[in-house]
């Protein structure tokens, strides 16, 4: 009779996870629920406004880099401007990403079942749950930021010094899609330097190689940048630029427990446990996936004296981290595994039935994915009807999520405008001067600026509601905007 796999407390009789069949039939229906919920949740607005990107392709935006873009037309090529359209890549990307994980733990560490382990802790995060429906620059990042660590860990597996080519293209990918994939360059740099197979790796061409095709693949962001005044570094940059010392253990907190929350309390505790290790083993192997892990930390750290470190930029220490677990820590993430992805299962289920059918009475102010998701359409139906009813040729507003989701729900129905600079970055229509219109302001925008408008009345208040609870107030105004008004036309009434 064979012996069960090491699974402390798991009878092989009962579940066999350590079998790669049945990882693969697990990530495959994983999958498939993803792809459902990408198909019945709400659109947030960060993802209408990249798919206003994606439908004025160009080598670089105001806000980050764009490969982002290019994921989402892709996807809405196939299956229109739909929820699923504009995230279809998502999913399929996560699961490219697992298995590039798996690969990466395998080669890493092998003979130890790394690479399912390392897989199944980051498939139940809530940080990859959200991150393989909703999509975002995290979400291709993710993918090549895994893909780059897959490549090098090639390297060190089969000594094959060519996988540096990969390695190089996939980063250079990775920094299309955000620009904190330069912590992923400067930890394998660290790692070459401080390894001495790394080392031996700088004196021959195929790593420097490498670097070049990363540099090359990113030069198109490099060249927009300098000819619109470095806008996306600047922006990108100046999060920097100041500190807040008053707040920031509270930024730092924040940062320790949203991150506790958001990877789920017990894979946390494996995670961190498997990092301490690593950190103890001295072990090269165990140092490329502990580096990509310690140097993103020590930037989110000092960015917590300047100010609050969004929710989602922490998400590149987690491939590393589950390899750490998966490689240095097997015994106890074996052992822990099961109640781990159990609870991660669970909490990554409830958030998706709270963001599509909303069974939890919770208030607005206290669900994120209310604040995030709810009650767009009407909200861009409501503008529109008040727009014909007060004799107005547009629906627009400064506020770029705003205005986004106005632009995708009432697409082809009616003339959409965004005002602000960020919009003189895009190779869009100039906004209408001289007509009048509706502008649509959220309560913390106040008044509108009355040096861009030559008449301004309030003339309603509109709201975004989820089963009758209001969500978002926000300001209606019948305007006309001055000649030189900086904005664009998002979408035009057909």
């Amino acid at each position: 009779m064979p012996s069960p796999p090491p699974w402390s407390g798991v009878r092989s009789d009962r579940i066999r996870l350590a079998d790669p069949a049945v990882a693969l039939w697990v990530l495959f229906g994983l999958t498939l629920v993803r792809l459902a919920v990408a198909a019945l949740v709400p659109l947030s607005p960060d993802e209408t406004y990249y798919w206003l990107w994606s439908r004025h392709l160009q080598p670089g935006y105001y806000d980050d880099a764009p490969l982002i873009a290019v994921w989402i037309r892709a996807g809405t090529a196939l299956l229109g401007a739909s929820p699923l359209g504009i995230r279809f890549f998502s999913p399929l990307g996560a699961a490219l990403g697992s298995i590039l994980l798996w690969r990466a733990g395998e080669d890493l560490f092998p003979g130890r079942n790394a690479g399912i382990l390392a897989g199944a802790l980051f498939n139940f995060t809530l940080v990859l749950g959200a991150g393989a429906v909703i999509t975002t620059p995290d979400t291709p990042l993710l993918l090549f930021w895994t893909a780059t660590i897959a490549a090098v860990a090639r390297v060190v597996a089969t000594g094959d010094e060519r996988w540096w080519l990969a390695a190089g293209l996939c980063a250079g990918l990775a920094l299309e899609s955000k620009y904190t994939a330069l912590l992923l360059i400067a930890s394998i740099g660290i790692w070459l330097l401080v390894t001495a197979e790394g080392r031996r790796m700088l004196t021959r061409w195929p790593a420097w190689v490498g670097l070049v095709l990363a540099f090359l693949t990113f030069l198109p962001v490099l060249i927009w940048n300098a000819l619109n005044g470095w806008a996306s570094f600047a922006k990108q940059g100046g999060r920097m630029l100041h500190w807040d010392l008053a707040s920031a253990v509270h930024h730092l907190l924040g940062l320790i427990f949203g991150q506790i929350g958001l990877v789920t309390p017990l894979i946390a505790i494996v995670m961190a446990v498997g990092v301490v290790r690593a950190v103890t083993n001295g072990n090269a192997r165990s140092t490329l996936p502990l580096l990509t892990v310690l140097i993103p930390v020590a930037i989110f750290v000092e960015h917590s004296l300047s100010g609050r470190v969004e929710a989602n930029w922490p998400a590149i220490l987690y491939p590393g981290a589950a390899l750490c677990a998966a490689g240095c820590a097997t015994e106890m993430t074996r052992r822990w595994l099961l109640p781990s992805i159990a609870l991660g299962g669970a909490l990554t289920a409830i958030v998706y039935l709270q963001a599509i059918a909303a069974p939890f009475p919770l208030p607005p102010r206290a669900d994120p994915t209310a604040l995030q998701l709810a009650g767009w359409p009407h909200l861009a139906r409501s503008a529109a009807k008040l727009a014909a009813a007060n004799g107005a040729g547009f629906v627009a507003s400064p506020d770029y999520t705003v205005a986004s989701e106005l632009a995708h729900a009432l697409r082809g129905r009616e003339t959409v405008l965004g005002f602000g600079t960020r919009w003189r970055y895009f190779r869009l229509p100039p906004a209408v001067t001289g007509s009048p219109g509706l502008l649509v302001l959220p309560p913390d925008r106040g008044r509108p600026d009355a040096g861009e408008f030559r008449s301004v009345k309030r003339i309603a208040t509109l709201s975004r509601r989820r089963k009758g609870m209001i969500v978002k107030r926000y300001a209606i105004y019948r305007v006309i905007p001055k000649p030189g008004t900086i904005g664009a036309v998002l979408e035009r009434r057909q």
